[in-house]
């Protein structure tokens, strides 16, 4: 039995908080925030920091300085991020109380089981440098992940 179904995420030590991503890169995905309901819509826009190959980011000790937007998942902080997180983010279905998915790296044992089972960004995000000018983010909202 791994450590997550022992461990609440507060507890976890560094490396088991780490371990816990995935690498599908959904949370580097830029989100629209519905004002009147709060409802969060991922676009398939990525962060450009993102590496779209293996879908990690290009620069992940900075990334908060450089991106003031990047939602930094630390473990005391949590509560107020986990809406913003995938369906799937192994950060929410452990703070739901919830298993891993069979596609998780520390499910599946190997970390190309996330692209295999279709749940990486790589085949389907654009680094928002580039948009053109006339494009909106709305344009691209995901809704098939849902």
């Amino acid at each position: 039995m791994g450590f997550w179904h022992s461990k609440k995420l507060a507890e976890m030590s560094h490396e088991e908080w780490e371990s816990l991503c995935d690498g599908c890169g959904q949370c580097c995905l830029h989100k629209l925030e519905d004002e009147d309901t709060g409802e969060v819509a991922l676009t398939r826009i990525a962060c450009d920091l993102l590496d779209l190959k293996t879908c990690r980011c290009t620069n992940y000790g900075r990334r908060v300085q450089l991106v003031p937007e990047c939602l930094d998942l630390r473990q005391r902080d949590f509560a107020g991020y986990h809406h913003w997180l995938p369906k799937t983010c192994a950060y929410r279905l452990v703070g739901e109380g919830k298993d891993l998915p069979e596609w998780h790296p520390l499910v599946s044992g190997t970390k190309n089981s996330v692209k295999a089972a279709g749940m990486s960004v790589s085949h389907y995000a654009l680094k928002a440098s580039t948009l053109k000018p006339s494009e909106d983010y709305e344009d691209h909202i995901i809704e098939w992940l849902d």
